[in-house]
């Protein structure tokens, strides 16, 4: 396989599709356990120790409000560079978040998919390397510079004007 055909099948479509919904299904999915149970998250907000208290309980509410709303947004496809620049921060705080807590030897929740489990030291590593892996997708889907499959609402690339399709064509509408 040569370095073109790597690069076109890296550059499809479908793979930032794939990428997208991975992403988006799951930040959906961690949004709604936390939703419905507030109290819990807010816990484990507490158990980071690096809010100040008076922000806890507004964290704990518009956290997964914000994660559901970006999500959703990279499922229907409706802006989604905005909403993977979103996810791609929120991944590289959460990354913050456990390499602090990972480097001063404090056990917590992380709070991810689940409200309750401790993490050890090996947990948080692999944890780091999940969130890395994910902010790599979430960098690929902002920067993917070729129409997109699946959108409600196409919004191009930064590099729009400098664009030539695999077919040798300029995008309409970009």
């Amino acid at each position: 396989m040569n370095k073109t055909a790597v690069k076109n099948m890296l550059l499809a479509p479908a793979v930032e599709l794939v990428l997208r919904w991975v992403l988006g299904l799951s930040f959906v999915y961690v949004a709604l356990h936390k939703i419905v149970s507030p109290a819990d998250f807010a816990e484990v907000i507490c158990g980071y120790d690096l809010a100040p208290d008076f922000s806890v309980n507004l964290i704990a509410v518009f956290l997964p409000f914000l994660e559901l709303f970006f999500g959703a947004a990279l499922i229907l496809g409706v802006y989604p560079r905005s909403a993977s620049l979103g996810v791609s921060i929120f991944l590289l705080i959460f990354i913050l978040a456990f390499s602090i807590n990972a480097v001063r030897g404090i056990e917590f929740d992380c709070g991810c998919f689940s409200t309750g489990q401790s993490t050890d030291a090996v947990g948080v590593v692999w944890l780091i390397i999940r969130d890395i892996l994910y902010m790599i997708a979430g960098i690929y889907v902002l920067w993917f510079p070729y129409r997109r499959k699946w959108c409600v609402r196409q919004t191009g690339s930064c590099r729009h004007n400098n664009i030539v399709r695999r077919d040798g064509l300029t995008p309409e509408g970009v």
